[in-house]
């Protein structure tokens, strides 16, 4: 029996809630990340709303530049707690339809469904419902894709964003990908894409005509997998439980500083927004780490494990401010700093083992 995978993307999502947040933002554009501080801000855009987007802002970009695109945007701070509490009921809704359910951010997920519809005329119509249920519940858009696998499914449901719906059957496949750019492949960024267009490669349907040997001899192990790709193949499977590896918030100094009092703040005001996160998912971490980049954008990374496993913020921030201290005897100005926590275990798990 052919797999049918759906791959279920939240449109706009940051900003998407923010505009029904605050009703008088809707249909103006709205930028969600940092302070753009009349063009001068550091920090970069998180999410762009639709309309932001047709002045050409983009998730990523430096938030001084969406400034020059669009300074008559509405700009907000992320509110993570806010989204992390939508995406939660979101992927309630989700993993209801779903055989196989596997959540991969916070607004995107995989649905194996392929016992769930007889063919893929009923994946459409179940896809319709889903869409329906979130538009009425949250009065939010999604777009979904669905395919033989996850790859195709992926690019699928980016295919006619914003609220798209796009169904790519089995004898489809090679048809839809011809025309693509490589870069809507999983692994192929800039700089590939860059060595392959030398290579006459601009197109998912011009690499899997391409010699694999001569691939194979330019990207090694990788290449052999760009033409699997390339060729609609992925037999990767929906992993039912997402596990969170890791959490962490990093910020953009709006100066790069020296000064201990700036650093401290900003050390303790991540590490609250961290263990904010980790008591909603009632996890216990044993591992810290705090990333530093200074102003020539050196990047450092320093972890610490500890030996028992705690949820207390004052074991968060006294281990972060431990691992901070040796950057500050750097003369190099700092101009970003991060905290993250891995290595979980689950509090209620160690609660019902306290008991035994």
């Amino acid at each position: 029996m052919p797999r049918i995978i759906m791959h279920v993307d939240m449109d706009a999502f940051f900003a998407s809630i923010e505009q029904n947040e605050n009703p008088e933002y809707r249909g103006k554009p709205v930028i969600v990340g940092a302070d753009p501080k009349n063009g001068k801000g550091r920090g970069v855009v998180s999410t762009p709303s639709y309309e932001a987007r047709k002045f050409g802002v983009r998730s990523g970009m430096p938030i001084s530049g969406a400034w020059k695109l669009c300074p008559q945007a509405i700009y907000l701070p992320v509110n993570f707690k806010l989204y992390e509490e939508v995406s939660s009921r979101i992927m309630k809704i989700l993993r209801r339809y779903a055989e196989k359910f596997e959540q991969v951010s916070i607004d995107e997920a995989f649905l194996d469904i392929s016992n769930k519809v007889k063919n893929f005329e009923e994946a459409k119509k179940l896809a319709e419902e889903i869409k329906n249920e979130i538009r009425e519940k949250e009065s939010l858009t999604c777009s979904i894709g669905i395919a033989p696998n996850k790859l195709i499914a992926k690019i699928a449901s980016g295919y006619k964003k914003p609220d798209g719906l796009t169904v790519v059957k089995e004898d489809e496949v090679k048809k839809f990908l011809s025309p693509l750019p490589v870069r809507e492949l999983w692994g192929i960024g800039r700089k590939t894409e860059q060595r392959l267009r030398k290579m006459g490669i601009k197109t998912i349907g011009d690499l899997a005509k391409a010699n694999p040997l001569r691939i194979v001899e330019n990207f090694g192990s990788l290449g052999a997998e760009f033409i699997r790709m390339a060729n609609g193949i992925d037999e990767s499977e929906v992993i039912e439980e997402w596990v969170v590896k890791s959490v962490g918030r990093e910020t953009t100094f709006e100066e790069d500083t020296l000064d201990p009092a700036i650093i401290s703040d900003a050390i303790e005001e991540l590490s609250k927004e961290v263990h904010e996160e980790i008591l909603s998912n009632k996890f216990l971490f044993k591992t810290i780490t705090i990333k530093i980049r200074y102003e020539d954008f050196e990047t450092h990374t320093h972890s610490k494990t500890l030996p028992f496993a705690t949820n207390r913020i004052e074991d968060l921030i006294e281990n972060a401010y431990e691992l901070t201290s040796p950057f500050l005897q750097s003369e190099k100005k700092i101009r970003l700093v991060g905290v993250r926590v891995s290595n979980f275990i689950s509090a209620e798990k160690q609660k019902t083992l306290a008991k035994l």
